[in-house]
């Protein structure tokens, strides 16, 4: 089962990170695409700088070792930012499956690497 948790963890790690790190350079580049999403979405080209710098700074919390209480940061950053993605699309009217699958997807696995992550980078409950 420890294998098992561990491979689930890495993939789903590995495809957070990677989706995490390239929007937040997407963002932070200011691209075409990018600019034309967020402004699509009723939001200022602004918030691009914003998230990209955050997403990329996220990708790094979760893949260091140690710091578990930054990794937990990292992971609830992570959720809100695609819930709201996802949110964000759907109350503009946004239902294709380009616009839903992005977020939808991250968000399993933000879970899948929030629920599986090793032993070493969860907090541990102090003891009274």
């Amino acid at each position: 089962m420890e294998k098992r948790n561990k491979i689930i963890y890495w993939i789903a790690t590995s495809l957070l990170g990677f989706g995490m790190l390239q929007s937040g350079i997407f963002a932070v580049l200011k691209t075409k695409q990018w600019i034309d999403l967020v402004t699509s979405l009723g939001y200022p080209v602004y918030f691009l700088t914003i998230l990209g710098i955050w997403k990329i700074l996220g990708v790094i919390a979760i893949l260091i070792p140690r710091f578990p209480l930054l990794k937990e940061w990292a992971y609830a950053g992570f959720f809100f930012a695609m819930t709201g993605a996802l949110a964000s699309h759907l109350a503009s009217g946004d239902h294709s499956i380009k616009g839903l699958a992005g977020p939808f997807f991250q968000i399993v696995f933000i879970l899948l690497s929030w629920y599986f992550r090793p032993a070493d980078r969860k907090i541990v409950a102090g003891v009274r």
